[in-house]
């Protein structure tokens, strides 16, 4: 197996750890699922912090904007993932605000 097939294989495990627990804080122990988005993302940010500043360091505005970057091109290539996924499953696939538009509406 290639280093980058490992790289992608160590990337999906960890992925799935992070998911299995959100879902165990949120069934389980009934956190609220914007609570357990807005700690993955607050626990995410410290940790990126740490990655690039280390325990006694922060990040300047460059590397905020940098950070936020990252977050910003991967959170875009999931949805085109799941947009590919739905697409997959004969599914139409439609931005969140357009469902909640035609539930409101009555129309689908």
């Amino acid at each position: 197996m290639s280093d980058n097939q490992q790289q992608i294989e160590a990337h999906a495990k960890a992925t799935d750890q992070f998911i299995q627990l959100a879902n165990r804080m949120a069934n389980e122990e009934g956190v609220d699922i914007k609570m357990v988005s807005a700690a993955l993302m607050a626990a995410s940010g410290v940790y990126a912090t740490f990655m690039a500043a280390g325990n006694q360091g922060f990040l300047a505005p460059g590397g905020v904007e940098r950070v936020a970057e990252v977050y910003k091109r991967n959170l875009s290539y999931i949805q085109e993932r799941k947009k590919a996924e739905l697409k997959d499953q004969g599914l139409e696939a439609k931005p969140v605000g357009q469902i909640q538009a035609e539930a409101e509406s009555g129309t689908h």
